[in-house]
This record gives structure tokens, sequence and C-alpha cells, in this order.
């Protein structure tokens, strides 16, 4: 099932908020502020957020630069429900990295409509970088010699969330099969991009590809999953 994060301050509407996606099949967590979302987002990254603009602490507009300044928040949906509705506040919010902006009140099906098509969008884009991961592969009958390759200045751990973020893997994915939290994976992978001198996950693939690390071969069939 898929987890939703619900971030506002008026917690009449994140209760009826939480009933309704709950009522839907999705599992939610909440948050009545941008700095306890990010603390929250940092233990367990979702799958999607919903969250408002005006609150205490952090506001919305902070929290959604932070969480795309992250590694782990660069491609997770963001909509904003908002009652700032002027053209303006729009143009900020998506300034700031969001996908969506839904203004308050709002019709609880146009906001499920909203995140079944942003949560289906990061599904084909998931889908398409395990696609061009399986087409850098070479058929099996034309595999050349494998290249010599250097060693990697990581640690064993690291080197584990390594393989697994040049298959296109989330944190949270990663932390499932390496039975780790997905912090401590944003931890190892912040580690690797570090050491490696590159700036996000798709610059570490694509270095991974073009020096010739290839995924173990009995990690193969995943990718066609």
């Amino acid at each position: 099932m898929k987890r939703i994060l619900i971030v506002d301050d008026d917690i009449t509407l994140r209760t009826a908020l939480i009933r309704y996606l709950q009522n839907r099949g999705y599992v939610v967590e909440d948050a009545g502020s941008g700095a306890e979302a990010m603390s929250r987002f940092e233990e367990n990254p979702p799958d999607l957020v919903v969250s408002d603009v005006v609150m205490p602490e952090m506001d919305g507009l902070e929290f959604c630069r932070r969480l795309r300044a992250s590694q782990a928040g660069q491609l997770v949906p963001f909509i904003f429900l908002s009652s700032k509705k002027d053209v303006d506040d729009r143009i900020q919010g998506h300034q700031m990295g969001a996908d969506d902006y839904v203004v308050k009140p709002f019709d609880p099906k146009e906001l499920i409509a909203k995140i079944e098509s942003q949560l289906e969008r990061s599904r084909r884009i998931h889908a398409e970088i395990k696609r061009l991961l399986q087409q850098a592969q070479p058929p099996s009958a034309e595999v050349p010699p494998a290249p010599t390759l250097n060693p990697l200045p990581l640690t064993p751990a690291e080197e584990k969330v390594f393989w697994e973020v040049i298959q296109g893997y989330t944190n949270k994915q990663i932390g499932d099969r390496l039975f780790v939290s997905p912090r401590t994976v944003q931890t190892h992978l912040s580690n690797i991009l570090s050491k490696l001198q590159l700036e996000s996950r798709s610059q570490l693939i694509r270095y991974a590809f073009e020096r010739g690390y290839r995924p173990p071969a009995e990690l193969g069939d995943l990718l066609s999953d």
C-alpha cells in the first residue's frame, strides 16, 4: 500500500483527510508543522506528501525547499493544499518544487485524483529508470569480457547500498531489502556521493555505468519486476 504524509496544523482537517485516505486504501502519517514533517520524512520517506503552506515552526514552502534539497526527497511527489489561492502564491509553490497545488476549500475527490495522478507519474519514472538500466546491459549472447574495475573507495555497507541505488531502488525499498532504516540508507548514500565527488542519484547511476559497474548477475531478474 502507498504511504502518504499529510502536513497541516489544522488538526480537524488533518483527521478528516486521514480518515478519507485510509478508507481508500492508503497508509497515512501526519505532522502539524514543516519541522515535524521533515523529521518524519527523514525517518521513513513516504510515497507522496500533501502539505499546507501556512504553518508554525517551519512553513510548507520551506519544508518543500528542504525536501527537494535532500537526496531522498528529490523525486517524491509533493502537493500543496492551501487557502492561499492567488496566482503568485501558486507560482511560488511550484517554484519551490511542488508537483501540484490544490486550493482550500477543495473537493476530496479532486485531491484523490491528483494524488493518484502523481503516484502514477512516479511509477512511470521509476519504470523508465529500470528500462534504461536494462537497456544499458548487453544481451546475454553478446556479453563482452568483464572489464577490470577499480575497487570502490567504499565500506562494505556503502558498497551494498551502491549496488542497490544503481538499480533504481528508492531508500525505502533499499532499507526493506537490506533490513536497515531509510535514514541509514540515506547516510550511506550521502557518504558514497561525497567519496565519489558526485551530487545526486542520477550522477551516481551515470558514473557506475560509464565505468562498467553492473548490478550482480543474480540481481538481473529484479530489473524486470
